[in-house]
């Protein structure tokens, strides 16, 4: 299991930690230090909704010009994510061929389901 995120994100300390908590092998990828490119974007978003993916209630997005919004709203949103990462909800887990957004409930149950068939 891969997880994306930022290393200074509350939402992704406590997801690491619960990983670690629960015993649940993880390797953690920052988006910032590890790097982050248009294609690995473009991936992600052929299987995460933008919807899902892009965070428009974060400092990141309030702060684009109304251009770059557009671009989100209409246009490929790879190049934009891969330049500000911050744009992008977190953490993003990878399992196996499946992505999921966030840190609630239902990702903790999904994650625990896929860590037990994984023993």
């Amino acid at each position: 299991m891969i997880i994306y995120g930022i290393g200074n994100c509350d939402t992704c300390k406590k997801a690491l930690k619960w990983l670690s908590q629960e015993g649940i092998q993880h390797h953690f990828h920052d988006l910032r230090k590890d790097g982050f490119d248009q294609e690995t974007a473009k991936a992600w978003l052929s299987k995460i909704d933008a919807d899902i993916l892009i965070n428009k209630r974060g400092t990141t997005y309030r702060n684009l010009e109304n251009s770059q919004k557009e671009i989100l709203e209409s246009g490929d949103q790879s190049p934009l994510l891969a330049e500000l990462p911050t744009l992008m909800k977190r953490p993003i887990f990878k399992l196996a061929d499946d992505y999921l957004v966030g840190f609630k409930d239902d990702q903790k149950a999904r994650i625990a389901d896929y860590a037990k068939t994984k023993l």
